[in-house]
């Protein structure tokens, strides 16, 4: 598995301020992936369900702290599914963020 692609994982914080209004605060660490396509069989039956996959990253396991939003070539995704199945690589099925 080649991992030639760069993906920005994105972490979100809360922080308060003075007069105790929160806002989210977002930061990224870009990191190396390799990238794969959503199957026929597991697009439909996420689909069926409200889901809507569209891609999959794999990255190293050492490397993911459980963000829930990537960027990707200027897109941004929302993870939707983690799977990890020896501790060495974590893959990240995702789907595009929808605006509004």
């Amino acid at each position: 598995m080649r991992f030639d692609h760069e993906l920005d994982l994105i972490s979100e914080t809360v922080i308060s301020d003075s007069l105790k209004n929160q806002r989210t605060v977002e930061s990224r660490k870009t990191v190396l992936c390799s990238v794969k396509s959503i199957g026929r069989n597991e697009f439909y039956s996420a689909y069926a369900t409200g889901l809507k996959p569209e891609i999959i990253f794999f990255l190293h396991y050492f490397e993911y702290n459980g963000e829930r939003k990537v960027v990707f070539a200027g897109t941004k995704y929302r993870v939707i599914r983690t799977f990890t199945s020896d501790f060495k690589l974590v893959e990240l099925t995702c789907e595009r963020e929808r605006n509004g």
